[in-house]
């Protein structure tokens, strides 16, 4: 079966920019993108005449063949469906049909109809696949290979899962350079943290054996802040976090360090879902 990212998108250029971010981030193994859009009919006023089924068709027929223009711009093969059930059904065909090694989801300066969407039913979904979840923001830079990947962890000990473990030869593909990047709690006891976490990373199988990996800690800044500046001062062009299963998707938009770090970074955010640290012996 062919490589394949899903890609959660509409007629918005949020999501032609997530979409074109992963068309690129996919070349070198030649991945296949796999463009799901949950099709709405239009909002009437409640006055006027109501949709009729023909109207319906011919605005699904017309979303459907702008999305595929879009796509035939894109440096990678994609195929485009349409739904029209909910997206938490949607979703888990599509994931179920393709099998993807991730998904992939814009993210703009306000909430837009698919974030809605993705809060109010698809979370469910996404939290049970366990899949590696690509979050890119509206105001990042133009899409191309990493070249500085800042791996962001915690002081916990770090085993990710299969499916994030798959992601082993797509980061291979990429020339990048990475850095290990951890905040200092304030209570926290453990000697050299620093180091487990460099070691952590070493034995996560994320990376091909003898990558080179910079450390980079932060002392002063609370979490969010720390994994930021972090960000800046190695002028990096992706983020990677560490999803636990007790904060993954649950509280990805609301009062987690992971949500803070989302709403203020402007490099793409990919999201590597981990086991629990009780199963790490």
């Amino acid at each position: 079966m062919a490589l394949s990212f899903l890609i959660l998108t509409n007629l918005s250029e949020t999501a032609k920019k997530a979409t074109r971010y992963a068309a690129v981030l996919g070349k070198p193994l030649h991945v296949h993108l796999a463009l799901l859009s949950l099709y709405q009919p239009p909002v009437l006023d409640p006055d006027l005449l109501t949709v009729t089924a023909a109207e319906a068709f011919r605005s699904q027929a017309e979303t459907m063949q702008e999305l595929q223009v879009a796509a035939q711009d894109l440096p990678a093969p994609a195929e485009v469906q349409v739904s029209i059930g909910t997206l938490h059904d949607a979703v888990s065909e599509a994931v179920h049909r393709s099998h993807p090694l991730l998904l992939v989801l814009g993210l703009s300066a306000e909430h837009n109809p698919l974030e809605h969407l993705l809060h109010h039913q698809a979370l469910p979904v996404l939290r049970a696949t366990h899949r590696p979840l690509l979050l890119v923001p509206e105001a990042a830079p133009p899409p191309c290979l990493p070249s500085r990947i800042v791996i962001a962890t915690d002081a916990e000990p770090l085993m990710l899962n299969a499916l994030s473990r798959n992601l082993a030869p797509l980061l291979a593909s990429w020339p990048a350079h990475y850095t290990v990047v951890h905040v200092h709690a304030r209570r926290e006891q453990l000697a050299m943290p620093g180091q487990m976490a460099l070691a952590d990373v070493r034995a996560s199988g994320l990376l091909p054996p003898g990558t080179p990996l910079e450390l980079y800690e932060e002392h002063h800044l609370a979490p969010a802040s720390g994994v930021l500046q972090a960000v800046a001062d190695t002028a990096a062009d992706l983020l990677i976090l560490i999803a636990r299963p007790r904060s993954f998707l649950g509280r990805l938009f609301h009062r987690s360090i992971t949500a803070q770090v989302l709403r203020r970074s402007p490099v793409p955010v990919l999201l590597l879902p981990a086991v629990a640290a009780e199963m790490v012996d």
